[in-house]
């Protein structure tokens, strides 16, 4: 039976680590190596763009094509060999079922054939330990925004990188509502990006959308779309043209009412908590608005604000690699009975 443990080097930083991410329609494979990354290989599926959202059946099996080549790739940019390798991370949830069984079978099968540990990976954990990889690291404890199309989370992180949750979506997360709205607005998919760059010509205040009122630091989006839907059939009935008319007010209004409801939970968050140290994450945490937001927030606070690179905000193997890395360190190996999670 699988079964191993893993002698740590003394200065731990030295640790080399494969990091494998399959949680949706991205392969990617890392490497972590001397406390840095050296190598973080994306293979991507653009074929969903043609859906208006990913394909869970297509995209698993892109992931049986891609996910040995994509690692072969990783160690070769890396200029190491599986015989280089202490310990393997991959993500266990949340995410498509069937993208997971993916990465996190083949994790098992090379860790036994390469005779190593392998470490379950949370996504979302890891999308907020992205912030610890590199560049401009935060101070523990610390507080941080994640916001992707799947989640939306306040949590905070302790001294020991433990992650605690301090509010979440009760129902839909802000990357649905962008691509919702997107969707709404005629938008090609994903439509975060495409909003954030029309947003840019529009007027943020011409247009007023409802924002729900949920208790504590938690969030909800469902109501928020709806109000979007509701106005733009109002308008549409009116002039069939309207949305082509003011497709940049629109975006703009929408990305601001989006991203100033993400902001005032934060708020919340600093001023409850007390810590000075917050950040965002996740794949949302490119658009333009929300990072000029969170800088503004830390200022207005006397706080330090971080953001991810930006290839650490999207879906990456990187960000894996190092929550796995802390992973190994704790000790916490995976083992064969382990199974993969969609929500968390």
């Amino acid at each position: 039976m699988y079964k191993h443990t893993l002698e740590l080097p003394k200065n731990n930083s030295h640790l080399t680590i494969l990091g494998i991410e399959s949680s949706c329609d991205d392969t990617s494979a890392s490497i972590y190596s001397d406390g840095k990354i050296c190598s973080n290989v994306v293979a991507s599926q653009k074929i969903h763009e043609d859906f208006g959202g990913v394909v869970p059946e297509w995209a698993s099996r892109k992931h049986q094509q891609n996910i040995l080549p994509t690692v072969q790739m990783a160690l070769k940019n890396a200029g190491l060999a599986m015989s280089d390798i202490d310990g393997i991370a991959c993500t266990q949830g949340p995410g498509l079922m069937g993208s997971l069984l993916v990465g996190h079978s083949f994790t098992k099968g090379l860790a036994i054939a390469a005779d190593i540990p392998y470490v379950n990976v949370d996504h979302i954990d890891a999308h907020v330990l992205a912030h610890f990889i590199d560049g401009d690291i935060p101070s523990l404890p610390f507080l941080c925004l994640l916001v992707s199309g799947g989640h939306t989370q306040i949590v905070k992180v302790n001294e020991d990188y433990t992650i605690k949750i301090l509010g979440k979506t009760i129902d839909d997360a802000a990357g649905e509502a962008f691509d919702k709205a997107g969707k709404m607005l005629n938008l090609p998919y994903p439509s975060g990006p495409m909003i954030d760059k029309l947003a840019k010509e529009g007027d943020a205040k011409r247009f007023k959308f409802n924002t729900p009122k949920v208790g504590a630091l938690d969030f909800s989006f469902s109501g928020l779309k709806t109000s979007i839907l509701y106005f733009l059939q109002k308008e549409v009935r009116n002039d069939a043209d309207f949305i082509l008319k003011n497709k940049n007010d629109l975006c703009a209004s929408i990305q601001y009412t989006i991203v100033s409801y993400l902001m005032s939970k934060l708020e919340k968050a600093i001023l409850e908590t007390g810590i000075s140290q917050i950040g965002i994450g996740g794949g949302v945490a490119a658009n333009s608005l929300l990072r000029s937001s969170l800088e503004g927030l830390a200022a207005k606070h006397n706080a330090a604000g971080y953001i991810p690179k930006f290839e650490y905000c999207t879906d990456n193997a990187a960000m894996i690699a190092f929550a796995g890395k802390v992973k190994l360190e704790q000790h916490n190996y995976g083992t064969l009975t382990d199974v993969c999670f969609t929500r968390k």
